[in-house]
C-alpha cells in the first residue's frame, strides 16, 4: 500500500501533471503496483519521457528495472499488400502482469489488442504443479484431487480471458499428464496407462478450462 501511495506521486500525478502537456500526440499510462506501461501515438515523444524517466525515478531513490524498460513499436497491423505494412518484424508485443499483449483479428476481421498467457507465467505454473504432485503423490486421491482443481480454478480465474482458451485448455493438458506421471511412480513399475488413468479421471475429475472474464458475456449486459 505504500509503494502504491509513493509511486502515485513519482510517477501518476508526474505523468498528468507535466508529461501529458508537452506530448505531441495522444499519451497514456497504465499502472499496478510497481508493473506500468506507456502508450504514445508519436514516437518522438516515447524517446522524450524514456529519456527522463530513469532521472525522475533516481530522483526519488529508484531505479528502472533495465531488463524489463524497453520501447516497443506497438502499432495496429496494416491492410495487407499497403504500402505502410510493417514488414516482418510485426507490431511487437508486450508483457503486463503475466499476460503477453498482442495484435489479432476479432471474429469480424477487426484488428483487436488481445491477452495470453505470458510464456514465463505459464511455465511458472506447470512447474508447481509438477513440483507439488511429486511431493505428495502418495496423498489419497480425493485430497489430491481437491487441491489440484484449487489450483486449475485459481489459474482459470486470473487468466481465463476472452482469447486465451487455448492457453487455458494447455494448462488443463499438462495438469492431467504431470498428474499421470506421478501416480504412476506409487507403482512397481512407474507406469499408469491412459485408459486407467481416464477411468480415474471419471471418479475424481478435474476442472476443465474455462474462460471466466468474456468480454462477449460484458457486452451482453444491459
Amino acid at each position: 500500500m505504500l509503494a502504491n501511495i509513493y509511486l502515485h506521486y513519482v510517477l501518476d500525478e508526474w505523468f498528468v501533471r507535466d508529461v501529458q502537456p508537452r506530448m505531441k500526440g495522444r499519451v497514456f499510462l497504465v499502472r499496478y503496483a510497481d508493473d506500468f506501461v506507456m502508450g504514445f501515438t508519436e514516437e518522438s515523444d516515447a524517446h522524450r519521457v524514456m529519456d527522463v524517466l530513469p532521472k525522475r525515478f533516481g530522483k526519488y531513490g529508484l531505479a528502472i528495472h533495465p531488463d524489463k524498460t524497453r520501447l516497443i513499436p506497438f502499432r495496429k497491423p496494416a491492410k495487407p499488400g499497403r504500402k505502410d505494412d510493417p514488414g516482418s518484424g510485426g507490431p511487437g508485443t508486450f508483457d503486463l502482469l503475466g499476460f503477453t499483449h498482442y495484435w489479432d483479428l476479432s471474429r469480424k476481421g477487426a484488428w483487436v489488442i488481445k491477452r495470453k498467457t505470458a510464456r514465463g507465467r505459464f511455465t511458472r505454473a506447470v512447474r508447481a504443479v509438477y513440483q507439488w504432485c511429486k511431493a505428495n503423490r502418495h496423498q489419497p486421491l480425493q485430497e489430491q484431487q481437491r487441491i489440484l482443481s484449487q489450483k486449475m480454478r485459481g489459474h482459470y480465474a486470473y487468466y481465463g480471458l476472452t482469447g486465451n482458451y487455448y492457453l487455458l485448455s494447455g494448462f488443463q493438458s499438462m495438469v492431467n499428464r504431470i498428474w499421470r506421471k506421478w501416480l504412476g511412480r506409487r507403482k512397481r513399475d512407474g507406469q499408469l496407462c491412459w485408459d486407467h488413468f481416464n477411468g480415474l479421471l471419471k471418479r475424481y475429475p478435474l476442472p476443465a478450462a474455462v474462460v471466466t472474464h468474456s468480454v462477449y458475456q460484458l457486452a451482453a449486459k444491459p
